[in-house]
This record gives structure tokens, sequence and C-alpha cells, in this order.
């Protein structure tokens, strides 16, 4: 998967986590906290994943 795919999926999981984001803080939801602290640890792999591609593209270039 091209790295600009996988910074749109981190974008498309962040706008995902509104809803529950807003049933957790808003109103008290426990379970939708539950699946907000998930998703969050997916935007964080994610994230990781593609700071490390960035890492190497801008290394493998610098040479």
């Amino acid at each position: 998967m091209a790295s600009i795919e996988k910074f749109n999926e981190l974008k498309s999981l962040i706008e995902g986590l509104d809803g529950d984001a807003d049933k957790f803080f808003n109103k008290g939801n426990s379970a939708a906290g539950t699946r907000v602290r998930k998703g969050l640890q997916d935007v964080k792999n994610l994230a990781q994943s593609i700071r490390l591609e960035v890492q190497e593209a801008k290394n493998s270039t610098s040479k």
C-alpha cells in the first residue's frame, strides 16, 4: 500500500471515531469509550507505520 493511501486511511480512521467520541464525552456512553480507545490504538499503529515509511523514504533519497 502506498504511503498516501495509508495517510488517507489514517484520516478516515480519525473521522470514524467522531461519533463514538461524542457519545462517550458528551453522553457518558462507556461502550463508546471502549471503541474510541480501540480506534485510537489503531490510529497509533498506523501512524507509526507511516512514520517508518516516511523516515525510510527520506533516508533513501538523502544518500
